[in-house]
């Protein structure tokens, strides 16, 4: 793990990469309901440019759904591994490999909400995955925690818990950015460059170390404590600012015939 304060910024990439991005906190400011996030068109033209200048070498790596990134995004559709990697589509306006929700997740989920009832805590069911965001509401986050926990000795197994910044998620075992990057690099697309993630929350730290293994570029955005990233950016702002100068040519991106 890297100790924070002596992490750099990002290098430019050299030769032929890869652009792996998470969304929420990394692409868009966190909100305290993920449906009140905006997109706005420079962002979306910005990605546009960049997945043609990497040849389709960029993918969303998200806890979102594909189908919630298409609607936050449309009308692009790219590249994606949504649920950290329980779904996924590995052509741009392809099909997607989609997760459904089981029905011991989704009980447990009615039981939460019961539990839960505040205005300002929000319970997303995402498939296999349940997710309590608490940050409208940080005081209820150590009970939101200790229900999934204890929901874990009462589910089958294969279930793991991961805490956040700001909420706390119940999902499968195999779901893992770090997993979801190795399917995508070994597509033709991504196939022979170097892999670069973004990303803001623990979720990513899987991300982190597979892109690190791979001798990649990883970017942990706003870090707190301590992170597998080995590079950093402070913000949103600072993100964006980042990935435009990449845009704008001072690289080189494909694949030299």
């Amino acid at each position: 793990m890297s100790i924070l304060p002596n992490l750099p910024a990002p290098d430019v990439p050299q030769g032929p990469w890869a652009l792996f991005l998470d969304i929420d906190g990394t692409l868009l400011e966190h909100a305290a309901h993920p449906d009140a996030v905006v997109v706005n068109d420079a962002l979306r033209m910005l990605l546009a440019r960049l997945e043609t200048q990497l040849d389709g070498a960029l993918a969303f790596i998200t806890g979102r759904s594909i189908a919630a990134v298409d609607h936050l995004f449309q009308p692009l559709r790219l590249r994606a591994a949504g649920l950290y990697g329980l779904e996924h589509r590995l052509a741009r306006d392809g099909p997607v490999e989609a997760a459904g929700e089981p029905a011991d997740i989704a009980a447990l989920a009615g039981e939460i909400e019961a539990e839960l009832a505040s205005a300002d805590v929000y319970i997303e069911r995402k498939g296999p995955i349940l997710a309590i965001h608490t940050r409208a509401a940080p005081h209820l986050l150590q009970r939101a925690t200790q229900l999934v926990e204890q929901a874990l000795e009462r589910l089958p197994a294969g279930y793991r818990v991961l805490a956040g910044n700001a909420g706390v998620e119940l999902m499968p075992l195999e779901a893992a950015k770090g997993a979801a990057i190795r399917r995508f690099m070994a597509e033709p697309a991504f196939k022979e460059r170097c892999p670069v993630f973004l990303g803001d929350d623990t979720s990513d730290e899987n991300g982190f170390e597979t892109v690190n293994e791979m001798n990649g570029i990883s970017i942990r955005i706003k870090p707190q404590g301590q992170t597998a990233a080995r590079h950093k950016l402070a913000d949103v702002g600072e993100v964006l600012a980042w990935l435009d100068t990449l845009c704008r040519g001072r690289f080189r991106a494909t694949v030299q015939p």
